[in-house]
């Protein structure tokens, strides 16, 4: 044989242990692009009710707010209602009916008012949900 030969040969079997070797990257990375798709299509299996599921709930949770937000701005419609019933109960009561307890109490002061002092209110002592006479009953008494 000579060198030519020789040479020749060489680079024959560094090709034929290079494609080996390129083969069996090649069968692995096939491997994992078929468990890879695999998991993509259960993930995508699992995740369409999912997202469905959540998608319901969010069309759910906006209906419920929209209750809520009709819910306050009627409470709020009637708290300012009630704010203006109020106001005009005071406005249209309110000052006759000051009058006529201004009225009143000039009326009974005025029956009221005799010669004599007014009596004077005695002073009790109160101890444990009892009441203790004043010492002026006392001698009234005894």
């Amino acid at each position: 044989m000579s060198g030519g030969e020789v040479a020749g040969i060489l680079v024959a079997v560094f090709w034929a242990i290079l494609v080996s070797f390129l083969a069996v990257a090649l069968a692995r990375l096939a491997q994992v692009l078929k468990a890879t798709t695999k998991l993509v299509a259960d993930v995508t299996e699992q995740a369409v009710p999912l997202l469905a599921d959540a998608s319901t709930t969010v069309r759910s949770a906006r209906t419920q707010l929209d209750r809520v937000d009709a819910i306050a701005s009627d409470v709020q419609e009637v708290t300012s209602n009630a704010s203006a019933l109020s106001s005009t109960v005071a406005s249209a009561f309110g000052g006759p009916l000051v009058k006529v307890a201004a009225f009143g109490y000039g009326v009974r002061r005025a029956l009221g008012r005799t010669d004599e002092a007014p009596a004077k209110t005695t002073r009790r002592t109160v101890i444990v949900g009892r009441t203790v006479p004043s010492a002026r009953r006392r001698k009234q008494k005894g």
